[in-house]
């Protein structure tokens, strides 16, 4: 778990770690079943998929220079989330998997 916690945080600084964490997410989140754990795994994957989405529009809008703003706000949503789940899952807290921010 905190292991995928680190790629993701890893990601900000090298942008293919959330690449490993999101395979990890995918492959402990059966074993976490029922637990508050899996919600982490759940709220993870949901970040690196809706993260990936964001960066690929933004670069996309970049082209009308719209692409940058949407770029910035995907980092600030991405870097929230990791931080803000880190904190609750050292808290021994779930997350809302399906929400958008917490």
């Amino acid at each position: 778990m905190y292991i995928t916690y680190a790629m993701y945080v890893l990601g900000i600084f090298i942008g293919l770690t959330p690449i490993v964490g999101v395979i990890l997410a995918y492959i402990k989140r059966d074993e976490m079943q029922g637990t508050v754990y899996y919600d982490h795994m759940q709220f993870l994957i949901k970040t690196f998929w809706v993260s990936l989405t964001g960066m690929v529009i933004g670069a996309i809008l970049m082209l009308v220079l719209i692409g940058y703003l949407v770029l910035l706000a995907v980092g600030v949503w991405y870097i929230f989330r990791v931080v803000l789940g880190i904190v609750k899952l050292l808290d021994n807290k779930p997350v809302t998997p399906d929400g958008w921010f917490m």
